[in-house]
């Protein structure tokens, strides 16, 4: 069974009311990958959840709800460290692939962890960089399903 990289956004959209449609998604999502045990986050995306969960969405989580929520995230699914090797490739991919340093930061740290799939809104779908595959889960062929079978 193949492993998924969960970006930033589906972790938002699962605690965040504005889109209803988009926070089923995301808690369908995080179940299964929880489910299956084959999710994975980086410590990126967990500090990127706080800032958001603190200050963007409708309805702000305290300081002891985020934490909370981001050490259920860390005992649910295996958290990949950022490392100056993965810091290096991000630079050089971010110049090559004109993305985001911090995008950039989510495709080198899936790649030098050998994860083929990331689950993101914020690449193209189906892009494929240097074997890692970009997922858009709230793109309407995206199939849930496939999730416990790839």
């Amino acid at each position: 069974m193949s492993s998924f990289f969960i970006d930033t956004n589906i972790l938002v959209y699962a605690h965040d009311p504005r889109d209803p449609k988009r926070g089923r998604q995301a808690r369908d999502i995080l179940k299964r990958l929880t489910s299956n045990d084959n999710g994975l986050l980086s410590v990126q995306c967990l500090t990127e959840f706080y800032r958001a969960a603190r200050w963007k969405i409708r309805e702000p989580l305290s300081p002891q709800e985020a934490l909370a929520q981001i050490e259920r995230f860390t005992r649910s699914f295996l958290v990949l460290d950022l490392t100056s090797a993965i810091v290096l490739d991000a630079c050089r991919g971010s110049g090559s692939y004109q993305l985001s340093i911090w995008d950039a930061l989510i495709w080198a740290t899936a790649k030098l962890n050998q994860v083929p799939f990331v689950l993101s809104e914020d690449f193209q779908d189906s892009m494929l960089l240097e074997g890692v595959r970009f997922l858009n889960p709230f793109a309407d062929a995206f199939d849930v399903a496939a999730l416990s079978t790839t």
